[in-house]
């Protein structure tokens, strides 16, 4: 079983030669190449030059370009530009109808930004679009769309969150969380790490090389949380030898589906393991 990791995924400005060079060399899980919102509109063409170089570069993991929206100037260059130059897949943001995606008829895998009010209303349609690999939350404009207050908790934005996770899930898609804008707050991009683990996002993007590493811990799978599935999967294989449908694991009852979550948990780890020296 082979599981690949979207522990982090970091946005680079399509604008910033420099920044897409350093990309290569972070741990990022997956890297997006930023064209739209981090992108002045005199600089679109530029940028649009120097992420088609980019693309014709050696990169560790997964490299995904975010175009500019539909109906904007610029969305066909960028689009016919990232299918030649062979990305691995297409960025597209405020995504509001699973219609418009499916016309697209994409070669590649379409990565959908819910980050509207009626994203989210429509999500699990857009989740279910073939094509689709996941949905991606941007919070920076739905909180504004929305006419939310800040919150260190995300309160106001919790069924939104929530909402995005189900309709991927549910479709078997990948969920990742929304950026954490504050790059001088180690301590609150870890607690919303943590949050958004705990509401079932697969990862976070990212916008700051320091934030890669924290995220890959906070989505990531511990050596102690591997020797725990090991275990587990020992109690249930000893079970099955032993004739019986399910098994007990510290007292707690052992049955299929935390047996393929374990088996995930292990695959994950296996992926991300630094290699031995």
């Amino acid at each position: 079983m082979s599981v690949k990791p979207w522990r982090s995924v970091l946005y680079v400005p399509g604008d910033k030669p420099r920044a897409i060079e350093k990309a290569r060399t972070l741990p990022a899980d997956a890297v997006i190449l930023d064209l739209e919102d981090a992108v002045a509109p005199e600089h679109k063409d530029a940028a649009r030059g120097n992420v088609k170089e980019a693309l014709a570069w050696r990169w560790p993991g997964p490299l995904l370009v975010r175009v500019n929206g539909l109906g904007t100037p610029w969305e066909y260059a960028d689009r016919e530009m990232a299918l030649l130059a062979g990305v691995d897949g297409l960025v597209l943001p405020k995504v509001e109808d699973a219609g418009t995606v499916r016309d697209l008829h994409l070669r590649v895998p379409l990565w959908a930004m819910i980050e509207t009010p009626l994203g989210v209303l429509r999500a699990p349609e857009i989740a279910a679009v073939p094509g689709v690999a996941g949905l991606i939350v941007g919070t920076n404009d739905l909180a504004r769309a929305l006419r939310t207050r800040p919150h260190p908790g995300r309160l106001p934005l919790l069924h939104a969150l929530s909402a995005v996770v189900l309709a991927a899930r549910a479709h078997g898609k990948l969920p990742l969380d929304a950026v954490f804008n504050d790059v001088r707050d180690p301590e609150g991009f870890a607690r919303e790490c943590e949050q958004g683990r705990t509401l079932g996002f697969a990862g976070k993007t990212v916008i700051h090389p320091d934030q890669v590493e924290p995220a890959n811990a906070a989505f990531g799978v511990t050596n102690a949380e591997a020797d725990e599935a090991r275990a587990l999967l020992a109690a249930w294989e000893q079970a099955r030898a032993e004739g019986r449908s399910v098994a007990t694991y510290r007292g707690a009852l052992v049955e299929q589906m935390h047996v393929e979550e374990a088996r995930e948990r292990l695959a994950i780890w296996e992926e991300t393991r630094p290699e031995p020296r």
